[in-house]
């Protein structure tokens, strides 16, 4: 089993660490502007040569666990939208909302741009500047939600490898939207369009 993991958020580097301490291997994808001179990552990548660009992670990943800061939402989306992800787990680990003004949540466009793969929340409980420290009196709980089956099992046992108690938050409720062609379209293009504008910029 791989996971890998998108994003370079504390909760990204945290959860990583604590999957390659279980022995389980990690591969972290990061954006085109990720410092990875910053000292922990700079570690990370020295010892396990781990860092990489989110579509090279997301080739190796069984699960794929999205611990993105929001602004780089439409770079992992167009990364997950152009990579093969047919039979994989991917898990949203943010609780992000990226702003269109359709109102879809993050894992309407999530499981558009990865129609073949299941995708489920979990460590949402956690904000992604997470630091991995579960300190006195603090909660070792870990939220997930998703479909019930054979894939949400094995989401829970992803969590509790690491030792956290998993509870189940029942199936993924999405606000609802009208399904129209424009509005089925507009936000990949808002999507699309932002990733290039940060990809120019980068």
């Amino acid at each position: 089993m791989k996971i890998a993991i998108l994003g370079g958020t504390p909760l990204a580097k945290s959860l990583g660490k604590k999957y390659l301490e279980a022995g389980i291997g990690v591969a972290f994808g990061v954006g085109n502007d990720f410092d990875t001179e910053e000292p922990e990552w700079k570690a990370l990548n020295k010892f396990f040569h781990r860092l990489m660009p989110y579509e090279s992670a997301i080739v190796q990943g069984e699960f794929i666990l999205l611990c993105y800061e929001n602004a780089d939402f439409p770079e992992v989306w167009v990364a997950l939208k152009h990579t093969d992800t047919d039979g994989k787990i991917i898990i949203d680990c943010s609780n992000g909302s990226f702003d269109t003004k359709h109102g879809f949540t993050n894992e309407q466009l999530i499981q558009k741009a990865v129609p073949n793969a299941k995708v489920f929340r979990a460590f949402y409980n956690f904000d992604v500047n997470f630091d991995g420290y579960i300190r006195a009196g603090e909660n070792r709980e870990a939220f997930f939600q998703g479909e019930n089956g054979n894939e949400k099992n094995r989401v829970k046992r992803l969590i509790e490898v690491i030792r956290f108690k998993a509870i189940d938050k029942g199936i993924c409720v999405p606000r609802m939207v009208v399904n129209t062609p424009e509005l089925n379209h507009e936000p990949e293009k808002i999507l699309a369009e932002s990733a290039k504008n940060r990809s120019i910029s980068a």
